[in-house]
């Protein structure tokens, strides 16, 4: 395949997640269709099964491609300075900053992150390989005894449903998005849900 055929087909692909991540934040995963999301995209229904063999592996790819989007923007923009909290508080509010600035990714992950079509094994890739920087910040917190010694795999979803709830207040109070006092306290009451 060409190079000019391989860039033709990313485009296809993408255009297909794009389209499918928009139809399912505004109609809901059932009542979109593989054939509205291939026309949303511009493609034949048969292009879209070509690139995702059902509407399932399009929202698990998705889940994954945009908790890749985001765990590289938070870490960009986060200084590690070797405390734990002070760490922790750095991804939490780039981590909002994110969701803030992706609405309609953000409200994905609201609407889809805890739902069954999101395949168990997909949610554990996305918390241990894309976000192994958060495992690896709480076992050095735990470690350190500043983090309680909880099994890692129910506090990485205390944090997670913690992250939600804040995002969701932030999405429905978009003026305190860029409140202090707000955006520290959400911090604080994640941190006092995992410390010692």
């Amino acid at each position: 395949m060409t190079k000019s055929a391989t860039n033709k087909q990313t485009d296809k692909k993408q255009a297909i997640l794009a389209s499918a991540l928009a139809l399912f934040v505004n109609q809901g995963f059932h009542a979109t269709s593989t054939a509205s999301i291939a026309k949303a995209a511009g493609v034949a229904t048969g292009t879209l099964f070509h690139h995702f063999p059902s509407k399932n592996s399009i929202i698990n790819q998705l889940f994954l491609d945009i908790k890749q989007e985001f765990a590289d923007a938070i870490t960009l923009n986060t200084r590690y300075i070797n405390d734990v909290e002070q760490d922790a508080n750095s991804l939490w509010q780039n981590a909002i900053d994110w969701a803030i600035t992706h609405p309609l990714k953000q409200r994905f992950f609201l609407q889809f992150s805890l739902s069954a079509e999101i395949d168990p094994i997909t949610r554990q890739q996305a918390m241990n390989s894309i976000l192994g920087f958060v495992v690896e910040l709480i076992e050095q917190g735990q470690q350190q005894n500043l983090i309680g010694h909880y099994p890692l795999p129910l506090l990485l979803e205390n944090c997670h449903g913690q992250y939600l709830a804040a995002i969701r207040f932030f999405t429905d109070h978009p003026e305190l998005g860029c409140d202090d006092l707000h955006r520290q306290a959400s911090f604080q009451l994640f941190w006092k849900a995992i410390k010692s």
